[in-house]
């Protein structure tokens, strides 16, 4: 059998879905939690905005709840609100928002620079570490047990 490559060094968005698409099946037909996490409703988000009282955006928190875990996938806090605890209430309303969905099991990711120092304040723990990405820092995974 032939094959041809083709090389394309911009963003391709019809290359992008059809291997999201192709990955996405074959991790359906292996896997059970994949599956039943792509069904309607399996996957619960939460959203929290803290806005000033101007009524503009400072900062929030976006997560998802799935496979008995909540993945908190955005975290930010305007450099004015930042040190003051409303970091700590976020995370705190999001875990017990999880709790209530059924989570029992918190992860995120953060780079060296960003909120490590933060997250292992609030009791989660280091589980991989990519050194040098980026270059000069580290890459986190990191988890809590939320029972």
């Amino acid at each position: 059998m032939e094959q041809k490559f083709k090389v394309f060094l911009e963003k391709n968005d019809e290359i992008f879905t059809f291997l999201k698409n192709e990955v996405r099946d074959y991790n359906n037909q292996h896997s059970v939690h994949h599956r039943e996490a792509r069904k309607q409703g399996s996957v619960q988000p939460i959203n929290i905005i803290v806005s000033d009282g101007n009524e503009q955006w400072v900062g929030g928190i976006t997560a998802e709840v799935y496979w008995d875990w909540v993945e908190i996938t955005w975290f930010w806090l305007s450099e004015d609100f930042r040190g003051k605890g409303l970091g700590s209430s976020l995370i705190r309303k999001t875990e017990e928002l999880a709790e209530e969905m059924g989570a029992t099991k918190a992860i995120v990711t953060t780079f060296e620079f960003q909120a490590r120092s933060f997250y292992a304040l609030k009791g989660y723990e280091v589980v991989g570490e990519v050194k040098g990405y980026p270059p000069g820092s580290s890459y986190y995974t990191m988890v809590k047990s939320l029972e």
